[in-house]
C-alpha cells in the first residue's frame, strides 16, 4: 500500500501538469507496480497485484476529487461574497460621479456667467477707449497739421531721421486729410503736405534700394510695409527688380540666366513683400518683354529677309527654349491663372514672327527641294525633260495602259534609274524638320492646315517631280520587244520606287499622321496618299509589263538564233553526242539571271506575282517554240532534255503553278517518242488525261513518222 501511495502522490503531480494524457497516466503507472509488468525474473506479470492496485488508486482518487471538490466550493462562495462587495463599491462611486458632475455643472454655469460679464465689460470699456484714442490721434495729427500750417516742423518725429517710420505714417494720414480739404483757403498747406510726402516717399525707397544692396532682408520688409500705403509702393517694386537684374546676365545663355534669377527671386520675395506672387510676376513680364524681346528680336531681324533657313531654324530653337523657361516658371506662384499670364508673355514676343510663318516655311521648303531635285540632276549631267500634262497626256497614258505600246521614242537612260536615296533623304529629313517646326510654332486651330500644306509640298517633290519623273524617264527607256540585247534597267527602277515608297509611308505615320489625326485633313491626306501610290503603282505595273515582255523577246531571239532545224532530226540519228541544245542552254542562262534580277528587286507578295507572270510567259514561249519543228526518235528525246532542263529553271521561280505547267510540257514531249502502240496508255495518264484531245493531237503530229498509217491508226 505504501508503494501504491507513493505512486499517487507522484501521478497528483503528473495530474497537474499540462498537458494531461491518461494513457500515458496508466502506463507510468503499471510500470511502476511490482508485478505489474511483463518483464521476466522474479518480478513476473501479477494480475492480482495489479488490479489490488488499481482499486487503490482509484479510491485515493476520489478521495483526491471530493477534497478538491469541497475547495472549488469554498472558492465560489468567497467569489460571490467579493463580488457583491465589489458591485457594493461601484455604486457607491457612481453616486460620487454624479454628485461630482453636478458641482461641475454649477462650476461651468457660473464660469460662463463671469465670462460674460467680462466680455460686456471690455466692450464697454472698449467703447469708451476707441472714440478716446481716436481723440487722441485726432489731436496729434491737428498738432502736426498745425505744423505745417506755420510752416515750422519742431516735432522729433519730424526732424529725427531714425524715426522716419513714424513720420511716414503721420504724413501719409496728413496727406488723406489734405485731400479733403479746399484748394482755395489750404493750398499752401497742401503743397507742403504733398512735398513732405514726396521727400519721405523718396527717402523710404533710398532706404530700400541700400537694403537690398547690403543683402538685409529684415530692413528691406521693414521698409516696403511701410510703402505699401503710398503710392511710390510701385515704384519700390520695380526698384527692387531693377537690381534683382544687375549683374544677372553673364552667361551666353540668357534664358538659363533667366531661369535662374527667377529661383532666386522666389526664394526671397516672400520674406520681403506682402504680395510675393504679384512682384514675381512682375519680375517675369519685366523679363519677358524686355530681356527676352529684346534678344528675340536682335537673333531674327538679323537673318529673318536674307537668310529664310537660318531665320527657321533660329525661331524655331528661340520659341522653343523659351517654352522651355515658361515650363520651368510654372513651378512658381504668379497668382491665379499663371498659364495664361505666361502664355501672353510668350505670344508678346513672338506674334509678329508666328503670324506669317507657315507662309515663310513653305516658301523656304518649296525653294530647298527644287535646290536639292536640280542639283541631284547637274550632278547627272541631265537635263530635266518635260513630262507633258493635260488632255494629250492623259490620252497617251491611257493608250498606253490599254495596249501596252511605247508611245514617243525609247530614249537611252545609259542604266541611270534617276532615283537617288540620297535625295530621298534629304527631301524627307526637310520635310521632317518642317513638321517639328510646324508642331511647335502653329496655333493649334491651324497645325492641321499647315501640316497638311507642308505635306503637299512633299507630294509635289519627291512623289511627283523625283518618283514619278524617273518613272516615266523608266517607261521611256524601256526598249520594244523586238529589240535585240536590251538592257532592261526599269527594275531597278522599281527596287528603288520600294525603298522610297517604305520611307515616304515612314514619315508620313511618324511625322505628318500626329499632327492630323484629330481633324478633318486626315482624311483628305489619306485620299491624296492613296491617289499618288495607285498612279504610281499603275505605271510600275505597266513597266513590269513591259519589261516582261522584252525578256520574252530576247528569249525569242535567242532561240531564234541558235535553234536549228537540223537539232531536232538530226542527219545521223546515231551520233547525237549533246545533252541539250545550246539554245536551251542560253534561254535557261538568261532566265535564271532574269529571275534573280526580279527577286531583288521587289519584296513580299510581289515577288512571287511577277515571277509567275513570267514563269507563264516564258512557258507559253517554249510551248510555241517548240511547236514550230518536226521531230525524229532522238530529236524527241532531245526535246525532251531541254524541256527538263527548263523544268529544272522553273523551279528556281518556286512557283507551283510554273512548275506544273512544265511538268505538263515534259509529259508532252514524251509523246514525240513513245511506241505507237503505247500512245493512248500516255495519253490517258495522270498529267495529260484532263488536257485537250487537239493539243494532244498537236504534239503527235510533230512526229516526223507521223504521217504513217500505223501512227495515224493508233491515234485516231
Amino acid at each position: 500500500m505504501r508503494v501504491g501511495r507513493a505512486d499517487l502522490r507522484r501521478g497528483k503531480r503528473s495530474l497537474t501538469q499540462e498537458p494531461f494524457v491518461a494513457d500515458e497516466y496508466i502506463e507510468r503507472l503499471v510500470w511502476r507496480t511490482p508485478g505489474g509488468g511483463s518483464r521476466g525474473g522474479p518480478e513476473a506479470f501479477d494480475p492480482k497485484r495489479l488490479l489490488e492496485e488499481f482499486v487503490n488508486h482509484i479510491q485515493e482518487l476520489q478521495i483526491m476529487d471530493e477534497r478538491i471538490q469541497r475547495k472549488v466550493e469554498k472558492l465560489e462562495q468567497q467569489c460571490q461574497k467579493e463580488a457583491k462587495e465589489f458591485a457594493r463599491k461601484v455604486q457607491d462611486l457612481q453616486k460620487s460621479n454624479q454628485v461630482a458632475f453636478q458641482h461641475f455643472q454649477e462650476l461651468d454655469e457660473h464660469i460662463s456667467y463671469v465670462a460674460t460679464k467680462v466680455c460686456h465689460l471690455g466692450d464697454q470699456l472698449e467703447g469708451v477707449n476707441t472714440p478716446r484714442q481716436r481723440a487722441v490721434e485726432a489731436q496729434k495729427l491737428m498738432k502736426y497739421f498745425n505744423e505745417f500750417l506755420d510752416g515750422e516742423l519742431k516735432s522729433d518725429v519730424f526732424t529725427n531721421s531714425e524715426k522716419i517710420k513714424e513720420a511716414a505714417d503721420i504724413i501719409q494720414k496728413l496727406h488723406l486729410i489734405a485731400q479733403e480739404l479746399p484748394f482755395d483757403r489750404f493750398s499752401e498747406v497742401k503743397s507742403k503736405i504733398a512735398s513732405k510726402y514726396h521727400d519721405l516717399e523718396c527717402q523710404l525707397i533710398q532706404e530700400f534700394t541700400g537694403a537690398q544692396r547690403r543683402g538685409e532682408i529684415s530692413r528691406m520688409r521693414e521698409v516696403a510695409a511701410v510703402l505699401l500705403h503710398f503710392k511710390g509702393y510701385s515704384h519700390c517694386v520695380d526698384v527692387y527688380i531693377k537690381q534683382c537684374q544687375e549683374g544677372a546676365y553673364l552667361r551666353n545663355d540668357i534664358f538659363e540666366d533667366a531661369a535662374i534669377l527667377c529661383q532666386r527671386v522666389n526664394k526671397q520675395v516672400g520674406d520681403i513683400f506682402s504680395n510675393p506672387e504679384t512682384v514675381l510676376a512682375k519680375l517675369i513680364q519685366n523679363v519677358f518683354e524686355i530681356k527676352l524681346q529684346s534678344f528675340v528680336k536682335d537673333q531674327l531681324e538679323e537673318c529673318r529677309k536674307s537668310d529664310a533657313e537660318q531665320y527657321l531654324k533660329s525661331l524655331y530653337d528661340l520659341y522653343t527654349r523659351t517654352t522651355s523657361l515658361s515650363s520651368k516658371l510654372m513651378e512658381f506662384n504668379l497668382g491665379t491663372d499663371k498659364q495664361t499670364f505666361l502664355s501672353k508673355l510668350i505670344k508678346s514676343i513672338f506674334i509678329s514672327y508666328l503670324e506669317n510663318y507657315i507662309e515663310v516655311e513653305t516658301g523656304y521648303l518649296k525653294s530647298r527641294s527644287a535646290m536639292i531635285l536640280q542639283r541631284y540632276y547637274d550632278s547627272k549631267n541631265h537635263q530635266k525633260r518635260s513630262i507633258g500634262t493635260g488632255g494629250i497626256q492623259d490620252l497617251k497614258e491611257r493608250i498606253r495602259q490599254r495596249t501596252n505600246l511605247p508611245l514617243g521614242p525609247s530614249i537611252d537612260t545609259h542604266g541611270e534609274t534617276f532615283l537617288s536615296q540620297e535625295v530621298v533623304v534629304n527631301l524627307l529629313q526637310e520635310t521632317k524638320q518642317a513638321f517639328e517646326r510646324c508642331h511647335r510654332l502653329s496655333d493649334p486651330s491651324d497645325l492641321p492646315r499647315n501640316a497638311f500644306r507642308i505635306f503637299t509640298i512633299l507630294v509635289e517633290f519627291l512623289c511627283i517631280e523625283h518618283i514619278d519623273y524617273a518613272l516615266e524617264t523608266g517607261l521611256a527607256g524601256i526598249p520594244s520587244s523586238d529589240s535585240r540585247n536590251a538592257n532592261l534597267y526599269f527594275l531597278d527602277v522599281v527596287h528603288q520606287a520600294n525603298t522610297v515608297f517604305h520611307l515616304f509611308d515612314k514619315q508620313f505615320n511618324d511625322h505628318l499622321m500626329p499632327l492630323i489625326s484629330s481633324s478633318p485633313k486626315l482624311s483628305e491626306c489619306l485620299q491624296k496618299k492613296k491617289e499618288i501610290i495607285e498612279q504610281m503603282e499603275m505605271k510600275l505595273d505597266t513597266g513590269i509589263d513591259r519589261t516582261l515582255n522584252c525578256m520574252i523577246g530576247q528569249m525569242k531571239h535567242i532561240l531564234a538564233a541558235e535553234q536549228k532545224k537540223t537539232d531536232f532530226k538530226p542527219e545521223d540519228e546515231n551520233n547525237v553526242l549533246i545533252q541539250y541544245t545550246n539554245a536551251c542552254v542560253k534561254v535557261c542562262a538568261y532566265v535564271r539571271k532574269q529571275v534573280e534580277k526580279i527577286k531583288n528587286s521587289m519584296d513580299g507578295k510581289n515577288v512571287d506575282t511577277v515571277l509567275m507572270e513570267l514563269g507563264v510567259r516564258f512557258h507559253r514561249l517554249i510551248y510555241e517554240h517548240l511547236q514550230q519543228y518536226s521531230y525524229s526518235c532522238m530529236g524527241g528525246m532531245l526535246a525532251i532534255c531541254d524541256v527538263a532542263e527548263y523544268r529544272k529553271c522553273a523551279k528556281d521561280f518556286k512557283i507551283p503553278l510554273v512548275l506544273q505547267l512544265f511538268d505538263t510540257l515534259h509529259a508532252l514531249c514524251n509523246l514525240l517518242v513513245v511506241n505507237p502502240d503505247n500512245l493512248k496508255q500516255v495519253c490517258s495518264g495522270e498529267q495529260l488525261a484532263n488536257l485537250d484531245k487537239n493539243i494532244l493531237h498537236s504534239f503527235v503530229q510533230l512526229r516526223a513518222d507521223y504521217r504513217s498509217a500505223r501512227l495515224a491508226r493508233h491515234f485516231s
